[in-house]
């Protein structure tokens, strides 16, 4: 059996007031439509995206996905949308129709819908709302569904009626073809309704599978930022209900947002308040991450302390290592165990020996620092000269005094000590003591400057 979804994704989403595509709109850090064609991926489909408003945008969105795409370029309903993209379906086929503003819809119910569908039953998914105002409306007779009738075209007593269409349907490829090509747009909206469908399948005598998604926020539609900010709130509430189940504490997992994925957990991990978790993250046993960080892509192994108001990004951090608070580790930085990265502290692509420290208050980038080294408050590698980067290489056992500037490219040796607020332009030898210091003298005759 081959499985063929069509996803409508060409809405411009006008309630978004945002220029970009409504369905490009992130939850979770992944767009909308990548929510969509990802579940559909795990149905082993072939996916067909159509698209409209935004275009180029919404195709450029992707990819990393082998998807087939699809104008709509003008909007005349979703049986149109659809059937912009009938052309590549078979026969045989088993058509899946999804919705590119509807994100959270779960591969599990696709499944059921599947495994249900065959030439003489389309699968339907519907809900039951307390308030379905806006919804096409399943009427049924004797039990069996007869069709579905939209808001604007529905009469007072089928106003009534609770269970809804979510828009999301399965069915042969024959049927979906001689349905399309027999829609009509004599409606409130002169519009293509694909919801027509079901009732030219009723008359031919196929039978309505209606199956329910697990809760109502699987099929909700985003049409406003409101929305969007609902399923944000929910799906990150099942995402800290995952990590809790496998152990994490959070303090607040209200106040917990993952935006990415955390592919690797140790044990007693705990997590404070406000933590943004970013990109692919691998967590070490005992790791302990204070309140308001950002970790982006980040591994960090065991018995590490991230203090509060810290950002990390594409790194690697050493065990029993001490980042913060108020450090920033940007890319390509790799701390060795037992390193200290104290408050104020900005290192980038850098390799920081076992043992070595930097506690308060400097910029380390583009460096090479062995073991046991202790920077001292204030220093800064001057590794940029307004066009090229440049490498500073300090060795084994090495003391650099507070306010130091060493001038890329330059090496201190293993076990030298430098001075503070030496400006270091030439290699420093190992093991003895290098500065580098104007004479100070005290000028008698000088007065402060005075407002009068």
């Amino acid at each position: 059996m081959t499985i063929k979804t069509i996803i409508l994704a060409a809405g411009k989403g006008s309630r978004m007031k945002s220029k970009l595509p409504k369905v490009l709109h992130k939850l979770a850090g992944k767009p909308m439509l990548q929510w969509v064609v990802e579940a559909a991926k795990g149905l082993n489909s072939e996916i067909v995206v159509v698209y409209g408003h935004g275009g180029e945008q919404v195709k450029q969105s992707l990819p990393s996905f082998n998807i087939s795409w699809v104008e709509q370029a003008e909007q005349l309903g979703t049986g149109h949308a659809v059937q912009q993209a009938s052309g590549g379906i078979t026969t045989d086929d088993t058509v899946l129709i999804l919705y590119g503003d509807v994100p959270l819809i779960n591969q599990s119910t696709l499944h059921k819908m599947i495994d249900a569908c065959d030439e003489k039953t389309m699968s339907l998914l519907t809900v039951d709302l307390t308030e379905p105002t806006g919804y096409g409306r399943i009427v049924r007779s004797n039990g069996d569904v007869e069709k579905i009738v939209e808001q604007k075209d529905a009469s007072d007593e089928q106003l009534l009626i609770s269970e809804v269409n979510t828009g999301i349907l399965a069915l042969k490829g024959a049927l979906l073809k001689n349905c399309l090509s027999a829609l009509k747009n004599d409606n409130a909206q002169q519009e293509y309704y694909l919801t027509d469908v079901i009732e030219m399948a009723v008359n031919k005598g196929i039978r309505i599978d209606t199956i329910q998604p697990a809760n109502e926020f699987e099929v909700q539609g985003v049409n406003s930022s409101s929305q969007l900010n609902q399923l944000e709130r929910f799906q990150q509430g099942l995402y800290a209900e995952q990590l809790m189940q496998q152990g994490v504490t959070l303090a607040d997992a209200a106040r917990f947002d993952l935006r990415g994925d955390v592919v690797q957990l140790g044990t007693d991990i705990f997590i404070d308040c406000n933590v943004i978790f970013e990109g692919k993250i691998k967590l070490g046993s005992n790791v302990n991450i204070g309140a308001n960080c950002v970790i982006t892509n980040a591994v960090i192994e065991d018995n590490v302390s991230i203090k509060a108001n810290s950002v990390l990004e594409d790194c690697f951090i050493g065990a029993g290592s001490d980042v913060g608070p108020f450090a920033r580790i940007r890319p390509g930085t790799k701390l060795g165990s037992d390193t200290k990265v104290g408050n104020f502290v900005e290192i980038k692509k850098t390799n920081l020996g076992d043992g070595s420290k930097v506690s308060h208050l400097s910029y380390i980038g583009d460096a090479e620092i062995g073991k046991d080294v202790n920077i001292g408050a204030g220093t800064i590698t001057c590794n940029y000269d307004g066009v090229n980067k440049y490498t500073t290489t300090i060795e084994d056992g090495a003391f650099i005094g507070s306010d130091t500037q060493l001038v890329a490219p330059v090496t201190v040796g293993k076990n030298a000590t430098i001075a503070a607020g030496t400006t270091l332009t030439k290699n420093a030898a190992e093991g003895v003591l290098t500065l580098s210091r104007a004479k100070q003298m005290s000028l008698k005759n000088w007065k402060r400057p005075s407002k009068d």
